[in-house]
């Protein structure tokens, strides 16, 4: 499975987190700034969560250690949080937010 923070010399079923840096930065990176300081914020900030989240539910699948699977699922939580009042200055600013990539 390529793509998504899989890399083909990863043995199956591990995650790579290098892979799963890099292509939130690139999708940060890629995206236009509208000029306006608080959307810019508010829609980088929705990417980087997004990433977080990707990168915890790895952690969920392939984890082991109780503490960071704890971790793991206290980052899903919080960033769907987040990520939903990050939607909702979008939307009130006249953005419609990126759809989730997971």
């Amino acid at each position: 499975m390529k793509g998504a923070g899989m890399d083909q010399s990863m043995p199956h079923g591990k995650m790579d987190m290098k892979a799963m840096m890099k292509e939130n930065n690139d999708k940060m990176a890629s995206a236009p700034m509208s000029g306006n300081p608080d959307v810019d914020f508010a829609q980088m900030m929705r990417v980087h969560h997004q990433g977080a989240i990707d990168m915890a539910q790895a952690q969920l699948r392939d984890g082991k250690d109780p503490k960071m699977l704890k971790m793991a699922k206290d980052i899903v939580a919080a960033q769907k949080k987040e990520i939903a009042e990050l939607d909702a200055f979008l939307a009130r600013s006249g953005k419609t937010p990126a759809a989730p990539t997971k």
